[in-house]
């Protein structure tokens, strides 16, 4: 006759199946292609004995192909639950390649699902382990559902959590979309790769032949699509990325991001110093912006997103005086710190999660403009350029921008000016502010003359410099209020960190709406 200890002892005997996964040979087969397993990969993420694990019993419903009732698909391919990430609370999934290669059925959609639901009750983070051959064809529709949804989840959730996704083998066919709406996405070199369309259907459909890496790997979607934001080289340091990236981020839309103890580790001097001859004064010579954060935000605290895709625009978090800030900042080191069609959508969708968030947003400007040529205009800049208006308008965080060499045309009103709502716009004394650069608007102004005249590069030499001098500076825009001062370039760092105390409070209404219609 049994007795409640005997019904311990079946519980347990029942929990190491469910652990066991998909079984000591999948298991060996996921290490040896250089992968963690769900539950390795949780262990690692999570302060140590944190995890609390939900709906472990989890089976499918389906009884076609012999799936219901078999031993090797206990906890249908997903581990989900609990824990703490440097004693702050999350909720989380960690797909399981060993069971089912950890393909999404009903029953699989429904446990994330439900995991999603608590974290937004709860109003904690949602990090997303990825490691999934796609939908479970042996389901049919079902697995379809199932991952609606996820979607819907992942959409409605938007900018209420944050969301992270962590790619970490296989993300197929509809499978790749539900990373696509998380806030981040981070890919592992060589082991993890994302398509909509597989290698093989390609090749039916279309003749061309290309492998995984090449068609999706961690590569081709931090450099050239932009999906992913960030890459590592194992997944320990994929996991590792997400404990840091949570660092900056509040748990929700309620909270602002939590201040950091700080004591300052550099000499004030030495600082200014190496800010005023960071950016060179000739305003046609390249400079590397990463230089200029790093001399004014705190030591080692710049983490850049979307580092290899659109380079002329760089973007990241760091702190200032141990708060949190958004950087958007011109990278002249490319395409002259041009805006185009990649580096408008990188910076835009950026600047929307800070807002989501209550993170500052500073804003570092050196822009000729938005990029010439046919290949942009047919591409749709126009479109993509008002993302960036829009965003800045949309945003009710603290916005601040410093102007520190060019800011022309519409890309100058583009990149947080006053009239689309910055809070504080400060300039250096050697700032350009204009509609145009002083050659464009010489050969426009004095086309005529200059071809009239006995030395036409003299003069043209001559009217570019009495342009730039009369009105390519700052002080004719600190006189019509759109600069609010100019400042020595070695006091940016107390300007910004003023400003921030200052703008901690600010609160700022948008009118009433359903929501707005971004141009997509």
């Amino acid at each position: 006759m049994m007795d409640m200890y005997d019904k311990i002892n079946e519980l347990y005997d029942k929990r190491r199946e469910v652990e066991l996964g998909g079984g000591d040979e999948r298991i060996k087969r996921q290490h040896e292609k250089g992968k963690m397993t769900a539950r390795e990969r949780i262990d690692y993420l999570l302060d140590e004995g944190s995890f609390v694990e939900l709906n472990p019993f989890i089976e499918t419903r389906t009884s076609d192909f012999s799936m219901n009732g078999n031993s090797s698909g206990k906890g249908e391919g997903v581990v989900t639950g609990y824990g703490k990430i440097d004693g702050r609370p999350v909720y989380l999934f960690a797909q399981d390649f060993t069971v089912y290669g950890g393909a999404l059925g009903e029953m699989h959609g429904e446990k994330i699902a439900a995991v999603m639901d608590l974290a937004a009750k709860s109003k904690v983070p949602f990090i997303g382990l990825n490691d999934s051959g796609g939908a479970r064809i042996q389901e049919g529709v079902s697995s379809l559902d199932g991952y609606g949804h996820v979607f819907y989840r992942n959409s409605i959730y938007s900018g209420v959590i944050p969301q992270i996704s962590v790619i970490m083998g296989p993300s197929a066919g509809g499978a790749v979309y539900s990373p696509a709406i998380t806030d981040f996405v981070i890919m592992v070199e060589k082991t993890s790769q994302m398509f909509i369309t597989g290698p093989k259907v390609i090749e039916a459909v279309t003749g061309e032949k290309i492998s995984s890496e090449d068609l999706g790997g961690a590569s081709i979607h931090n450099t050239k699509s932009g999906n992913a934001h960030i890459r590592t080289l194992t997944e320990e340091a994929a996991l590792d990325t997400v404990r840091k990236l949570l660092s900056y981020i509040p748990a929700n839309f309620e909270e602002k991001p939590k201040r950091q103890p700080y004591e300052e580790q550099r000499m004030e001097e030495e600082l200014r110093l190496n800010l005023a001859d960071l950016i060179p004064f000739d305003p046609v010579r390249p400079y590397d912006v990463k230089q200029v954060i790093e001399a004014i935000v705190d030591e080692d605290s710049f983490f850049e997103i979307h580092q290899d895709f659109a380079k002329n625009i760089v973007v990241g978090f760091a702190r200032i005086k141990g708060e949190a800030v958004g950087l958007v900042c011109n990278q002249p080191k490319y395409m002259a710190g041009g805006l185009d069609i990649d580096s408008s959508d990188k910076a835009s969708r950026f600047i929307r999660f800070c807002d989501c968030f209550n993170i500052p947003i500073i804003t570092f400007e050196d822009v000729t403009g938005f990029f010439p040529g046919v290949k942009q205009e047919h591409g749709g800049i126009i479109r993509h350029g008002a993302k960036i208006l829009y965003a800045y308008s949309e945003a009710t965080v603290p916005k601040i921008t410093v102007i520190t060499r060019k800011a022309f045309g519409g890309a100058y009103v583009a990149l947080n000016s006053k009239s689309i709502g910055a809070d504080l716009v400060f300039a250096w004394p050697n700032a350009e502010i204009a509609v145009m650069g002083p050659e464009g608007a010489v050969n426009i102004l004095y086309a005529k003359e200059i071809a009239e005249s006995e030395n036409p590069e003299s003069l043209r030499t001559e009217k570019i410099a009495s342009y730039r001098e009369k009105f390519a500076n700052p002080y004719i825009a600190a006189g019509l209020g759109m600069v609010d001062d100019v400042i020595d370039p070695r006091e940016t760092r107390i300007k910004l960190i003023q400003a921030l105390e200052m703008l901690r409070n600010k609160e700022e209404e948008r009118p009433h709406k359903k929501h707005g219609n971004i141009p997509l």
